[in-house]
């Protein structure tokens, strides 16, 4: 077998297990937490004589505890296997990451299927590493389908052979400006997870209240909606500047006003308008619309601009 023919074997393997993922993460969320109703002992000071022949016991308050997501419960054990099973798809799609770059003997970010692989990948990274920092694994419902459809439309429809690089690729900026960029998706596709959450949540808590009891805290989801964007922004901010002095080097200006370039500006500017509104009594509405306009054009400049525009950028196209 081809390294060619390895690298897609695995990335189907990776969606295979990240199909099942997404199932456990949405099942986690489905089950919610139930409330049963479980005898607790009456304080000492609440018993009070039954008769004169002796003392008695009030009777027995009921005390409401969750089950199914509790420790051990069938919720809390639906999540640790979607985080597990995560993790071993991730594993899978870095594999087949790596054995495409061997089967094209350079950095595997040459075209747009190429560089869907490494933005999904950076994607799943981030997601994990959120998880063990801060623990919202809810998050993981809506970073895995997305990853999951992104790679379904990187092998149906993105999908080329690997090819050597054109001229203007051939740079150690290669590796620099990509590097940050996909890192930087990863934690925007992240921090849109944990906002629409939370915007979701605050419709279910009337609609089906017993789906938000599986979900985070609406702070917490905002808290940490915040810290995945304040992490992804100077690294996207440097992902553009790097872009520039690529730029430079190899076309001779720093800037054109390019279909990508316009595009990374109106992202930049939608993220920079979302951490202003947040540190803005009042805004805080207005910057949970921001930052998902700015991941909708975030994904618009990934993979729409290469599609439908024609640029200097458009060698990263449809096998261009």
């Amino acid at each position: 077998m081809s390294m060619a023919a390895l690298s897609l074997d695995l990335v189907y393997s990776a969606m295979a297990v990240y199909t099942l993922a997404m199932v456990c993460f949405f099942a986690e969320i489905a089950l919610g937490r139930s409330a049963v109703a479980v005898p607790a002992v009456a304080p000492v000071e609440e018993r009070v004589p039954a008769m004169a022949g002796g003392p008695g016991v009030a009777p027995e308050p009921v005390a409401v505890v969750p089950d199914a997501a509790s420790s051990g419960g069938r919720g809390e054990r639906l999540g640790r296997t979607a985080v597990a099973l995560t993790t071993l798809a991730f594993l899978l799609h870095g594999a087949g990451l790596v054995t495409r770059g061997l089967a094209a003997h350079r950095a595997p970010w040459g075209n747009m299927y190429e560089f869907a692989l490494t933005a999904t990948f950076m994607a799943a990274g981030v997601l994990l590493a959120g998880l063990r920092a801060w623990g919202v694994r809810a998050a993981g419902a809506v970073v895995v389908p997305v990853v999951l459809l992104l790679l379904g439309l990187g092998v149906t429809v993105l999908y080329t052979d690997a090819e050597q690089l054109v001229p203007a690729l051939q740079s150690y900026w290669l590796w620099i400006h990509v590097t940050a960029a996909t890192l930087a998706a990863g934690g925007f596709m992240l921090g849109a997870a944990l906002t629409s959450l939370r915007l979701a949540r605050g419709r279910l808590e009337v609609r089906a209240p017993r789906w938000t009891s599986a979900l985070p805290a609406d702070d917490v989801l905002d808290r940490t909606a915040y810290r995945a964007h304040v992490f992804a922004f100077p690294v996207f901010t440097f992902a553009v500047m790097a872009g520039a002095i690529w730029a430079e080097n190899a076309w001779g200006r720093y800037w054109g006003w390019d279909p990508k370039e316009t595009w990374s500006f109106i992202t930049w500017v939608f993220y920079a308008g979302y951490l202003h509104a947040r540190a803005t009594p009042g805004w805080r509405r207005r910057a949970d619309l921001l930052a998902l306009l700015g991941f909708a054009a975030l994904m618009f400049n990934l993979f729409g601009v290469n599609i439908w525009f024609s640029g200097l950028h458009e060698y990263a196209g449809l096998g261009k």
